[in-house]
């Protein structure tokens, strides 16, 4: 495989990964609608384990206003971003 080759084909998995992350972002950002969630339970706690240090870069720019994190916001358009960055460059994203 060539170099020519590799570039498509990390971009297309990296665009994947963006993809799979943006869903469990969403899926965190939903699950905090529901304020008797144990996140110390184990498919809890891992949701927040893989989301919360790079929600967390973006809550330290936006800190909640009156109880209301809008820093998922700014996450979710700065992958989105990334993503079609990388569809254009590979093709496929």
């Amino acid at each position: 495989m060539s170099s020519a080759d590799l570039i498509p084909l990390l971009s297309v998995a990296l665009g994947r990964f963006i993809q799979i992350y943006l869903f469990l972002i969403i899926v965190r950002v939903l699950l905090t609608w529901f304020p008797n969630i144990d996140w110390l339970s184990p498919p809890f706690s891992i949701l927040s384990q893989l989301t919360d240090p790079y929600l967390n870069l973006f809550r330290s720019i936006i800190p909640p206003l009156g109880g209301l994190d809008l820093s998922p916001i700014l996450a979710i358009l700065l992958l989105q971003l990334v993503g079609s960055a990388l569809g254009s460059a590979g093709g496929l994203v």
